[in-house]
């Protein structure tokens, strides 16, 4: 099978197109023959050596397919043969064929294609996990959503306008901007012509907004923070910005107000029941049409490597996805 190589850390254009051994299952695993993967953040940050977790190499990047299942493990009862499903795969997915454990596996709705399948888990997975069960996101709440045209970003804003906040979307530019009010926002501020902090305040009548969300870390957070609400809730999701901020934490003491990590890989290894009663809402409103993946480009598997670029440079909106078959 073919499969896009790290043999060595560098940036994506060190990644090599290649030929590797077809793969088996384990007991309780599944082969899934891939036809669409979708890249994120992390994966500029694993090909470079700088993720917090480091593969084995020769390994392929890419942390979330859509396909259908090629052979089962013993045990696997979860699929079977032939079954349209979607899958976190933490690596591997830029290939061919991937391994993952059977109740991995989530079925794709009947209608939606590879592409658009596999934009969505991880995604929706962090911004609900993050929104819900670390920020307690409510009703009538305002919600800052900082890299919002961005793929978890612009989750987060879909999520929290489908549940009654008051989205205000910052992103670097008015076309990325103009996107977040299709998907929900309400308000939105270009942070590199606007004072983020100021902005906030005019938006909110000096009020603040109660959560903020934020993926992208750097010189934003903490005027991010000092535009909070008394008791709000400070999201900490990634540092696209490449910096990650020192806080000065005498603000948490006058606003009054929490800052919360968010690890929805790890979180969904300690309590997969709870994963699992998120994923069942966010499928329901998949299906509804609530939610719905932006993908700005598709490239061939030949070309992972300027998919991965594209994200590295911040020329995406939504998710890039990589077709795995010609």
């Amino acid at each position: 099978m073919r499969a896009l190589l790290c043999t060595q850390w560098g940036p994506p254009e060190s990644l090599v197109l290649g030929d590797v051994d077809d793969i088996e299952p384990k007991p309780g695993q599944v082969v899934i023959d891939g036809h669409a993967c979708a890249v994120s953040f992390p994966d500029v940050l694993m090909v470079q050596g700088l993720y917090q977790f480091k593969p084995h190499m020769p390994f392929s990047p890419g942390a979330e397919v859509a396909g259908v299942v090629r052979t089962l493990g013993e045990g696997v009862t979860e699929v079977n043969v032939g079954d349209r499903v979607l899958a976190n795969t933490g690596f591997g997915s830029l290939a061919e064929q991937v391994r993952v454990p059977g109740h991995l596996c989530i079925p794709i709705p009947d209608g939606v294609d590879f592409v658009e399948a596999s934009a969505f888990m991880s995604a929706y997975g962090t911004s609900y996990h993050a929104l819900h069960d670390r920020g307690h996101l409510q009703a009538g709440e305002t919600l800052l959503v900082l890299g919002a045209a961005g793929g978890v970003g612009l989750a987060a804003v879909e999520l929290g306008a489908v549940h009654g906040a008051t989205v205000i979307a910052a992103a670097s530019t008015d076309e990325k901007l103009a996107l977040c009010r299709k998907h929900g926002a309400a308000m939105t501020i270009n942070y590199d012509t606007e004072d983020l902090k100021e902005r906030v305040k005019e938006l909110t009548n000096g009020n603040g907004v109660d959560v903020v969300y934020d993926a992208v870390g750097g010189g934003y957070a903490e005027p991010a923070l000092r535009a909070m609400a008394w008791g709000g809730r400070f999201l900490v999701v990634g540092f696209a910005a490449g910096d990650i901020p020192r806080i000065p934490l005498n603000l948490t003491l006058l606003k009054g107000c929490d800052i919360r990590g968010v690890f929805w890989g790890r979180a969904v290894n300690l309590d997969p029941a709870r994963h699992h009663a998120n994923v069942a809402e966010l499928m329901r409103l998949w299906r509804s049409g609530a939610i719905k993946p932006h993908v700005s480009a598709v490239y061939p598997l030949a070309e992972g490597a300027r998919a991965i670029r594209d994200v590295a440079d911040r020329r995406s909106t939504g998710r890039i996805v990589v077709t795995l078959r010609d």
